[in-house]
């Protein structure tokens, strides 16, 4: 089974003692950091559809870009899903099992293993750039990441478990994706007055938790993580169907 988890626009700096790899793509990531680092900070506001402030801080990030101390990706991003993976508490054995196992869907880079290098960025889906033949970036990553998602997956056992968004689905030819792997997407659910809501908040902590809860127990089989229990979600086997798991906590 493989696992899709998306990343987060807050990153950090943090001392990490974990090996780095080398990003798949990361001289496609090169040719991106340098066209943006040639780009004034209005332009990357406008491009990035972003204040001025936060334009300029990634002006000198896309600066840096080529000297700055790389993390490693699941160590470096700190969003909301992030924060309830814990990565820095996993074991060894759980890190390496997210470094076979686990994907991270990134503008910039593309796909990244857990351990790969990074350094501190920001891009956007809507990203126009000569390298990108002036297509959004999401589009001009399409042709590069089809085929190799698909081709991990099936690698593995043809299992796919969706905790990334429909944001980043568009990285990829998406159709062509569940056609041709078995794509698992867990969904979370507050239950309030007999009625069930998406909650933004919770359902970015239960991916981030369910990744933790998979590479802890090195869990191999979709089916295994119906025992995931988080901040009150129980996996709910009346409704859903084999696709879309529910989990759902009751607010009543």
């Amino acid at each position: 089974m493989q696992i899709l988890l998306a990343n987060a626009k807050i990153m950090r700096n943090v001392d990490s003692p974990n090996p780095i790899s080398t990003p798949e793509w990361q001289s496609v990531a090169n040719a991106l950091a340098t066209e943006m680092s040639t780009l004034s900070i209005e332009d990357l506001a406008k491009q990035l559809d972003c204040s001025k402030a936060l334009a300029a801080e990634n002006w000198l990030r896309y600066q840096q870009f080529h000297d700055a101390k790389k993390l490693p990706a699941l160590m470096a991003y700190h969003g909301q899903a992030y924060k309830h993976l814990r990565a820095q508490t996993l074991s060894v054995e759980a890190l390496e099992f997210a470094q076979q196992h686990l994907w991270i869907t990134c503008f910039l880079y593309g796909l990244l293993r857990p351990l790969d290098g990074i350094v501190p960025y920001r891009m956007e889906h809507c990203v126009k750039l000569e390298t990108t033949h002036n297509l959004p970036v999401n589009r001009f990553w399409k042709g590069l990441l089809t085929d190799a998602l698909i081709k991990s997956v099936k690698a593995d056992d043809g299992i796919l478990l969706h905790l990334s968004t429909e944001e980043y689905e568009h990285l990829f030819d998406w159709n062509r994706v569940g056609q041709e792997v078995k794509v698992i997407q867990p969904l979370f659910y507050v239950r309030r007055d007999d009625k069930l809501k998406m909650q933004a908040v919770w359902a970015k902590s239960c991916r981030g938790a369910m990744v933790r809860y998979v590479l802890e127990n090195k869990l191999f089989f979709s089916d295994e993580i119906a025992g995931f229990e988080y901040e009150g979600f129980r996996f709910d086997p009346t409704i859903g169907d084999e696709l879309h798991p529910i989990f759902v906590r009751d607010d009543d």
